[in-house]
């Protein structure tokens, strides 16, 4: 397949693309666990990529890509071991496997390797949210570990530059190997010190398969099915932990209105106008369950909150039946704990939807300077909105254009330029 086709070169590509994007948080969980190194297991599943990169345009995709790709990464990792003098410490660990090479063909060993995929991804989590990093470094390096996302996606979950982001990685990399740290769930109080990073962390990956940061896809199913697996583990593993269940909660009622978020060609659905029949009632009922788990347990958090809003949508059967003072109250109290201009932002529109566009826009308008939002599309796309309901068509025009701008996702891109189109069209 040498002379394939450059329109074919760039399927396979996209496909490559895509499984990395679902494999490899595996790869690296996996990997890590033998080498007791997460930076060294990145670079070979990285090296596992390239591989990929340079063999199936030639060769064309297999029939089960992951299944490549952890077995071309292990080959490279066991190589690794027979290359190079590692430290004694891991020698002795590893030593037993290297034997069993001599002795088992290569499909044995490879299955020898093999623990359960949700043990390794819990194990690298905790490993990337280590005390040795700061609260920064563990979300960026766990989001880049476990959610296979680059660089410049994880700068725009945190509103900073993406500079920024690439300098904690590598320092946090750097650490974690200079510190020797253990490559396991800690336990006891260590355990629940950590317990926030990583809930962070859990949340993250899962909104970057709600809404994408950037790409052809709104949504990314599978990293919230990703972060829904970590986050129930979690729950079972601190059963009395009221913000675990408070997450999984959030996680569970959001997940239940993926099929209703997305059109017949991929295009974006808002909250508003999605048909709610198409809502997962099983998600629904285990997200409400998990809440009431979560408030029976303690003072409400973080993510409690969040999940307490989630369900004034899931109980509202109609748009027009939400309880949005409720809604605009939680927003207050949710505010008040984090300090946010991205909670005040929501608030915004939950007073904009209670009192009307005009209350909405005041407090939208008092964010305007408000340095973590300057690139954030959702404030103007927001502005546009309320813009657009108070007739003043020009302006929204121009906030949803300026919103299209700084998204870097096609379809909310789209979106975007078609609502700013609307406004031309009832200015007229």
């Amino acid at each position: 397949m040498a002379d394939t086709p450059d329109n074919t070169r760039q399927q396979i590509r996209r496909t490559i693309d895509a499984v990395w994007r679902m494999e490899s948080a595996k790869l690296i969980a996996t990997l890590a666990r033998m080498l007791h190194d997460v930076g060294l297991a990145e670079e070979l599943a990285q090296d596992a990529l390239v591989t990929a990169l340079e063999q199936w345009p030639r060769s064309g995709v297999p029939d089960n890509p992951g299944a490549w790709l952890m077995t071309t990464a292990k080959h490279r990792a066991i190589d690794r071991l027979r290359r190079h003098q590692l430290q004694q410490r891991k020698h002795e660990e590893l030593g037993h496997e290297i034997e069993l090479h001599q002795q088992l063909h290569e499909e044995d060993i490879l299955d020898a390797l093999d623990d359960p995929i949700g043990d390794d991804m819990l194990r690298l989590v905790f490993t990337a949210c280590h005390p040795v990093l700061s609260p920064e470094a563990r979300v960026a390096l766990t989001l880049r570990l476990l959610g296979g996302l680059a660089t410049d996606e994880i700068a725009r979950a945190f509103l900073v530059p993406e500079p920024t982001i690439a300098q904690r990685i590598v320092r946090a990399k750097r650490t974690l190997a200079e510190a020797d740290v253990p490559y396991e769930v800690p336990r006891g109080e260590e355990l629940v010190e950590r317990l926030s990073a990583v809930l962070a962390v859990v949340y993250l990956i899962f909104n970057e398969g709600y809404s994408a940061t950037a790409g052809e896809h709104w949504l990314r199913p599978s990293l919230c099915e990703d972060a829904l697996r970590l986050g129930r583990v979690l729950a079972e593993l601190l059963p009395q932990q009221a913000e675990v269940h408070g997450l999984v909660a959030l996680m569970e009622i959001q997940a239940s209105r993926t099929r209703a978020r997305i059109g017949p060609a991929g295009e974006p659905i808002l909250l508003l106008e999605q048909d709610r029949a198409r809502w997962d009632r099983l998600l629904i009922g285990r997200g409400l369950a998990a809440l009431e788990r979560a408030e029976r347990l303690g003072a409400r958090g973080l993510y409690t909150l969040q999940a307490a809003i989630a369900a004034c949508h899931a109980r509202a059967l109609r748009p027009e039946d939400t309880d949005w003072a409720r809604i605009a109250g939680l927003y207050g109290e949710l505010a008040r704990l984090t300090g946010s201009p991205i909670v005040e932002l929501n608030r915004a529109v939950a007073l904009g939807m209670l009192f009307g566009p005009a209350a909405g826009l005041e407090l939208v308008d008092a964010l305007a300077d408000e340095p973590r939002l300057a690139r954030y599309h959702l404030l103007p796309s927001v502005r546009g909105d309320l813009l657009f309901k108070l007739g003043r068509m020009e302006e929204a025009r121009s906030e949803f254009e300026r919103a299209a701008a700084l998204t870097r996702n096609e379809r909310e891109r789209a979106l975007l330029l078609e609502r700013a189109a609307g406004c031309r069209m009832d200015s007229r």
